[in-house]
């Protein structure tokens, strides 16, 4: 568990001072980054992925809009359904907020035996709740395990 505390401390610490510099913190990091990796998503999808509170969300989406970051628009079925969507912006800082991480994983598995890579995907995935597994699947997350 220490060494997991210290890799987790270290992957997020480049991306927690560029976000402070923005007045934001890692709930915002963990909206821009599903709202890129899913564009469209809706609320109440990301309400489930991250599983907090939609007074927390809605105050951490109000920043982001309000700066430019992620815009919502209405779904085209139902109209009470809300989408998120990245902006250039967000999309431009989600890259920056992304590259020192996808360096530090990159680097990491690049130390490996050949063929590690998909094992550390395995061990993440497993570690992730038996119940959450199917939405990895809908987010591509585990196509490469």
């Amino acid at each position: 568990m220490g060494l997991f505390f210290f890799a987790y401390r270290d992957f997020v610490g480049d991306a927690d001072a560029l976000l402070e510099r923005q007045g934001f913190g890692r709930a915002h990091h963990r909206v821009l980054y599903f709202v890129n990796l899913k564009p469209g998503m809706p609320v109440a999808d990301l309400l489930d992925i991250l599983k907090i509170t939609k007074q927390s969300l809605a105050r951490v989406l109000r920043q982001l809009i309000d700066n430019g970051y992620v815009e919502q628009q209405t779904g085209p079925m139902d109209r009470r359904q809300r989408l998120l969507y990245a902006t250039d912006k967000g999309r431009e800082f989600f890259a920056i907020l992304s590259k020192s991480q996808a360096s530090r994983i990159e680097a990491a598995i690049a130390s490996l035996p050949p063929g590690s890579d998909r094992i550390v995907r395995g061990f993440l995935a497993s570690m992730v709740e038996k119940s959450d597994r199917p939405r990895l699947d809908r987010l591509s997350l585990t196509q490469n395990l």
